[in-house]
């Protein structure tokens, strides 16, 4: 390409102001309790712009979501809250260990009148949880230290043995942090590629509670 015409995009991308989305969720996830008909969901704009909030509910395996959540597209002004509602809508879940859905929000900005301005439509996602009615008296860290860790060659895995979905904020084997730690399901095992650390020694994990925040730290050999 042409260094002039390069200098020519260079400066239409710098000059070109954008118009961030500012809505805030209510919380990082939602904790769907089985004896509940119904949980909720606040969305708060802070500025002056309106949004279009537009809301959805999918699988995590891409399949029909057993919730909605109303209203699914509002308009929603400066300064204002709204509180989204999600219900369950027929289906079948297991009732001995939770399930994991996600809860896209997108809000897209009221079209600006200076046509200079680039706006951008922001889509938030967020775990929305169903934790069934036999186990709602515990939570993941009552039970995070029973996960179990082993190594084979150059694999760290681990085996939750437990009825809930272990959402990690970190692993570490070593010392060395494991790339991308993201969650297990229950009852099921997953592995993590160890990265030249050791093929055994000590690892230690955190995980992301009900409120999302970080747990207390944990350790193992494996």
């Amino acid at each position: 390409m042409d260094s002039r015409k390069v200098f020519l995009l260079l400066s239409i991308c710098m000059f070109v102001p954008v118009a961030n989305a500012g809505v805030i969720i209510g919380g990082t996830r939602v904790i769907f309790p089985g004896d509940k008909k119904e949980a909720s969901l606040s969305v708060d704009n802070p500025d002056s712009t309106p949004y279009l909030i537009q809301s959805w509910i999918e699988s995590t395996d891409k399949s029909k979501a057993p919730f909605i959540i109303t209203p699914p597209l509002y308009r929603l002004d400066g300064k204002q809250q709204n509180v989204m509602r999600i219900v369950r809508a027929g289906g079948r879940q297991p009732e001995d260990r939770e399930s994991m859905y996600w809860v896209n929000i997108k809000s897209i900005p009221q079209a600006a009148k200076d046509k200079n301005v680039l706006q951008v439509a922001i889509k938030t996602r967020i775990k929305l949880i169903f934790r069934p009615q036999n186990i709602k008296d515990k939570n993941p860290v009552d039970v995070a230290d029973k996960l179990q860790w082993s190594s084979q060659g150059q694999q760290l895995q681990v085996k939750n043995p437990t009825p809930f979905y272990m959402n990690f904020q970190a692993i570490t084997a070593n010392g060395k942090n494991i790339a991308k730690p993201a969650w297990v399901a229950p009852y099921s095992t997953k592995n993590y590629s160890l990265n030249g650390a050791p093929g055994a020694g000590k690892v230690s994990w955190k995980i992301i509670n009900d409120y999302g925040a970080v747990s207390q730290a944990w350790s193992a050999n494996y």
